[in-house]
């Protein structure tokens, strides 16, 4: 009777692990259909015992010549089908600023599978590296894309330190919820990485505070626009990724009169000689050189990971190493192109 009661727990626990199996087989294949993985890269990443359609069986002849199924494709339309889907999600989720759970989950598979079909050995020494690149997703805060907060993320240790800076960049963004994020750009040379980052935020969004009876929340008619430009110098290239050294932040662009003219003439945070003091002060300390590695790249598209793994997909803009010039935007807090817009709408 004990022999027979053992010999059932056992035909229990077989087959509830074996319905678990067959159950993650059947989500693992539900999700890559729904993301639209391509057969070459759902080959690899399903359990062996997947079933699959009987059309992408692969037939060989004695001889060991096999007929592929065309279901495969090459790699050249596997990749331009993921990269229509990556682009089209990053356009609809406002480059991930507005995404679900299920959009970044998404988002990380299709960027997967486009990793394991990357054509570019050593990406971050091609040629094709170099020039403007524009954000287009990412998978946290727009800004972690600076070399400034990579560098901030390099001083913390992994595990509790780096989930409270991950935390401070969330409040950060909490905190200027009143500004509204413009284009995000990465200028890589063969020396530099230079990240731009454009803000627009209302211009007296705290008139309140000091003028009690007047009620403005911020915005038109007046505006401040900027962008913070950090720099950073490539202190080594694996191949597959920089240690980029933190060198200067600064805000270009402003339209805030007078600021404006200070700003321009040379007014930076040498973020890289502070860092230098502190090795003197503190014997313990040293710049940080946060690691920054490309997984992927073709001639219009880098998928680029953080020391953490989060995801930064760029798409290229030009060739051009020289950072955006600002000389010909107006500091008159928005005032200009306000009345253009008024003649223009009245006076035809």
């Amino acid at each position: 009777m004990a022999s027979l009661l053992l010999w059932l727990s056992v035909a229990s626990v077989s087959a509830v692990r074996l319905g678990e199996v067959t159950l993650s087989r059947h989500r693992s294949a539900a999700i890559m259909h729904r993301t639209r993985i391509p057969w070459s890269v759902r080959c690899c990443a399903l359990p062996e015992d997947s079933p699959s359609d009987s059309s992408d069986e692969i037939e060989c002849d004695p001889t060991g010549n096999c007929d592929v199924p065309s279901t495969m494709g090459d790699a050249e339309e596997d990749r331009l089908r993921l990269k229509t889907d990556l682009l089209r999600l990053a356009a609809a989720c406002s480059r991930g600023e507005a995404a679900t759970n299920l959009d970044r989950d998404t988002a990380r598979t299709l960027v997967s599978s486009l990793e394991m079909l990357n054509p570019t050995p050593e990406p971050t020494r091609s040629p094709i590296c170099v020039g403007t690149w524009e954000l287009v997703f990412s998978d946290t805060q727009l800004f972690r894309s600076s070399p400034f907060f990579m560098a901030g993320r390099a001083v913390c240790a992994d595990g509790d330190e780096a989930r409270r800076y991950d935390w401070f960049c969330d409040m950060h963004r909490a905190a200027l919820a009143i500004s509204t994020v413009g284009k995000v750009r990465q200028i890589v040379s063969e020396e530099r990485v230079t990240s731009e980052f454009e803000v627009r935020v209302g211009a007296i969004p705290f008139l309140t505070d000091f003028l009690p009876p007047i009620r403005y929340s911020g915005g038109a008619p007046l505006v401040i626009e900027g962008t913070i430009v950090s720099s950073a110098t490539i202190d080594s290239n694996s191949g597959d990724g920089w240690n980029l050294l933190m060198d200067t932040v600064e805000v270009k662009g402003s339209n805030i009169p007078l600021l404006r003219q200070a700003l321009d003439s040379g007014v930076k945070l040498q973020t890289r000689q502070l860092g230098s003091l502190l090795e003197q002060v503190v014997p313990s300390y040293a710049n940080p050189t946060p690691a920054f590695r490309t997984t992927y790249l073709d001639e219009d598209l880098r998928i680029s990971r953080d020391q953490d793994g989060k995801l930064f997909v760029y798409s290229r803009l030009s060739g051009d190493t020289n950072p955006t010039q600002y000389e010909d935007k107006a500091s008159d807090l928005g005032l200009g192109q306000l009345m253009e817009g008024l003649v223009a709408g009245f006076m035809g």
